[in-house]
C-alpha cells in the first residue's frame, strides 16, 4: 500500500506490557514505512501488574506512534466504554489495525462490533475464523508460529511485516538510554559482561531462586573474568541478591534503577542475556544479544519464543503441556523444576562461544 495513500489517520489496537509490546515492533514497523505522514496512535491498556511496564515506557521516542489512548482492561463499567468511544470516534480513524492477542470469537466479534460503532472506516487484522486468529502449527517442529508471524499474518493485506529481519525489531534506542547504561555499569568497569533477570511476574514461569543461584555461581567459576549485571522490577532486587550471592566478582543490581529502554541498552551491552520465559528476553532479542532462557510449558509451544537465530532455550514438555495457567497448580510446575542447573549452564556455554541458536527440548514422561 503506497505512502501517497489517503490514509491519514492509524489507530492501533494492542494490549499488554513488555514482551507483548516488543513482539509486535516488526508490524509497528510495518505500519510506520506504509504511512510515514499519517497520525498513528495506539490503543493499549493500563498496565495490570506492578512489574509490567506500559506500552509508552517501551516504545520511549521510538516515532512509531504520535500518541496513546488507554482504557482499562476488561471494563465494562458503560461510562468507560462510551468515553473510549466517544475518544476514537472524535480520533476519525481510517484504519484500524486490530492486532490483538488469541481470545474466545465472541470477544473478537464483540471488539469489531465497537470499532464499528466507534466509527473505525476499515479494520485489518480480523480474520474470518477462530482458527485463522490462532497460532499456526509447524508439524516438522512441533511448534507453534511465534506471536510476531501470527500478528504479520493477519496484518499481510498491509505488505509484509518481514518478522525475520532483526533490524525491524530495533527499538531506536537513544544516546541519552544508551549513556544512562553506560552510566549504570560504569562500576563494573570493562569486564565482559553477563546479564541476568531471573524474576517473572507469573508463578508458572518462575525457575526458583536456588536455581539461579547455582548457575551464576557456576558461571563465575568458569567465567572469572566476566562482571554480571541484574535487571528487573523494584520488588525483584532481593531475588536478584540472593541469586547473585556467590557471584564474587565484579557485580551490580539494577532492579527497579532503570526505564525500560535503559534496561534494553544494558542487555545490549551484555554478552548473553539469562533469565525465564519474560518480557526481557524480548528485549535481549530486540537489541541482538543471545538470550538463554529456561522456558516454561504453560503457554502454546513456540508462540513467545524470543525472535532471532542466535538464542538458547531449555524446553520441557511436559503432559500438562499448554496449560495456560499464570499460577501452576499442576504437577507443582514440573515442566520448570525439572530444567536442571546443569542443562542451563551447558546453554550458557554455548552463547558464550558464539554457537548457533539451539532449543534443548525433552519430552518428560
Amino acid at each position: 500500500m503506497p505512502s501517497e495513500s489517503p490514509i491519514r489517520r492509524v489507530l492501533v489496537y494492542r494490549l499488554g506490557s513488555l514482551g507483548d509490546t516488543v513482539v509486535a515492533l516488526p508490524c509497528y514497523r510495518l505500519i510506520a514505512r506504509l504511512f510515514p505522514h499519517a497520525e498513528r496512535r495506539l490503543l493499549t491498556n493500563f498496565p495490570v501488574n506492578g512489574k509490567a511496564p506500559a506500552s509508552a515506557a517501551v516504545l520511549g521516542d521510538s516515532g512509531l506512534f504520535d500518541g496513546y489512548m488507554r482504557y482499562t482492561v476488561g471494563t465494562r463499567r458503560p461510562d468507560e466504554l462510551l468515553r473510549l468511544a466517544w475518544e476514537i470516534r472524535r480520533f476519525r480513524p481510517d484504519l484500524l489495525v486490530y492486532l490483538m492477542f488469541v481470545r474466545p470469537w465472541k470477544a473478537v466479534t464483540r471488539d469489531r462490533t465497537f470499532f464499528r460503532l466507534s466509527g473505525a472506516r476499515r479494520i485489518v487484522g480480523i480474520p474470518s475464523t477462530l482458527q485463522e486468529l490462532k497460532h499456526q502449527l509447524n508439524p516438522a517442529t512441533g511448534f507453534h508460529e511465534t506471536e510476531a508471524a501470527r500478528l504479520a499474518r493477519l496484518v499481510s493485506e498491509l505488505g509484509d511485516a518481514a518478522v525475520h529481519d532483526l533490524a525491524n525489531w530495533s527499538l531506536s534506542l537513544n544516546a541519552a538510554e544508551r549513556q544512562a547504561a553506560a552510566n549504570a555499569l560504569a562500576p563494573l568497569g570493562i569486564c565482559p559482561l553477563i546479564v541476568c533477570g531471573p524474576g517473572t511476574k507469573m508463578q508458572a514461569k518462575d525457575w526458583g531462586q536456588e536455581n539461579w543461584r547455582a548457575l551464576l555461581a557456576r558461571l563465575h567459576a568458569s567465567y572469572p573474568y566476566h562482571a554480571l549485571a541484574l535487571i528487573g522490577a523494584p520488588g525483584e532486587a532481593a531475588m536478584a541478591d540472593f541469586a547473585s550471592a556467590q557471584w564474587l566478582g565484579p557485580k551490580v543490581n539494577l532492579c527497579g534503577r532503570l526505564v525500560p529502554r535503559e534496561t534494553a541498552a544494558v542487555i545490549e551491552r551484555g554478552q548473553i542475556f539469562l533469565g525465564p520465559d519474560s518480557g526481557p528476553m524480548h528485549l535481549a532479542a530486540s537489541v541482538g544479544t543471545p538470550a538463554v532462557i529456561a522456558f516454561t510449558a504453560a503457554g502454546i509451544p513456540g508462540a513467545w519464543f524470543p525472535a532471532g537465530p542466535a538464542h538458547q532455550i531449555v524446553y520441557h514438555r511436559t503432559s500438562c503441556s499448554n496449560c495456560q495457567l499464570e499460577t501452576c497448580t499442576a504437577e507443582a510446575r514440573r515442566c520448570m523444576t525439572s530444567i536442571t542447573v546443569d542443562e542451563v549452564y551447558a546453554a550458557a556455554v554455548r552463547a558464550l562461544s558464539g554457537q548457533p541458536g539451539k532449543t534443548d527440548l525433552v519430552v518428560m514422561p
